[in-house]
């Protein structure tokens, strides 16, 4: 054997051996955000209060964790099914892999510790130690105010318990590999003063997950330059759903919108007076949860438009 083929056959080796070895860090060590913290969180009627605003009306995590009523306008939530899991991500809508949305409620969380609903929620690591699909947005939660996150704890310690066991998600190659590189420790950060109406504005779009769904994404990230412009493609039944375009551009956003209208927008969801609408034969609906948005407060929906209004506009229109 010649000796340039020797050395090359070495340095396959060594690459091959390397690449294994990391396989193996990321599959088997990864990921590693440390222990859950040994905290318990005092159950307080408000922080249960403030929690179930939060999940319920900014983060919106019941509207993916209870059954939606998809033949109506925007999917209001099911009665009797809050927080009990199951809904399905599947593949048919673009996800990579079948995602189940975990049972959020005593029946499932009751033998998990305050500690461990924590890391999971802030970090995206479960209590078993795998990485949680970042669906649920932990790389924004891990940035939020630690009192929140314990005001949802909280809340979700109340809710009735509702049996249903969930399927185990299944993520496809090579995002079951790469997942577990996403969850990190979580930075905690202080809530801003609901005066400053920019910095309080942009915590809550930060909750809501707005630029997730306001944004063109390729291979599961954002693409720089499209921020809170629009342009995502949902499938939704089937059918493909293009997100809006949320900057202060007047041709192709939200520039012409007053203050008065945004709020309205979202407040007409709320109305007494307000009955879902169903679907039309061949209609398309929108994944936006229009009514758990709805139950923000106006105070909140105004820190939300004045943060819009501080971006640069982005022409960019959605057919």
């Amino acid at each position: 054997m010649r000796k340039s083929t020797k050395i090359f056959l070495t340095l396959l080796g060594i690459l091959v051996l390397a690449v294994v070895a990391l396989g193996l860090f990321v599959k088997k060590v990864l990921p590693n955000v440390g222990p859950p913290a040994d905290l318990h969180v005092q159950i307080t009627p408000g922080r249960v209060q403030r929690g179930k605003y939060l999940a319920n009306n900014v983060a919106a995590c019941m509207a993916c964790h209870s059954s939606r009523d998809t033949s109506l306008y925007a999917g209001p939530i099911k009665d009797s099914t809050l927080g009990k899991g199951g809904e399905l991500f599947s593949k048919s809508e673009g996800f990579p892999g079948n995602i189940y949305a975990p049972n959020l409620t005593p029946y499932h969380l009751d033998t998990w510790s305050d500690g461990e609903l924590f890391r999971a929620i802030t970090t995206g690591e479960s209590r078993d130690g795998h990485a949680l699909f970042p669906l649920m947005n932990y790389p924004t939660y891990g940035k939020l105010d630690q009192e929140d996150i314990f005001s949802i704890i909280a809340y979700l310690r109340t809710l009735p318990s509702i049996p249903n066991e969930v399927p185990a998600t299944e993520l496809d190659f090579p995002v079951s590999f790469i997942v577990n590189t996403i969850p990190a420790r979580a930075a905690m950060e202080q809530l801003p003063d609901s005066n400053n109406a920019i910095a309080y504005g942009r915590y809550l779009v930060r909750m809501a997950s707005c630029i997730e769904c306001h944004s063109k994404v390729d291979r599961g990230k954002i693409v720089a330059g499209s921020e809170f412009g629009g342009g995502r493609e949902f499938i939704v039944g089937g059918k493909t759903i293009v997100s809006s375009n949320i900057t202060p551009d007047r041709e192709t956003g939200i520039g012409n919108w007053s203050k008065e209208l945004f709020v309205r927008k979202f407040k007409q969801y709320a109305d007494s007076g307000y009955v879902p609408k169903p679907l039309a034969m061949g209609e398309v609906n929108t994944p936006m949860p229009w009514q758990s948005y709805a139950g923000m407060r106006v105070k909140d929906l105004e820190a939300i438009y004045a943060y819009f209004r501080s971006f640069k506009p982005i022409r960019s229109e959605v057919k």
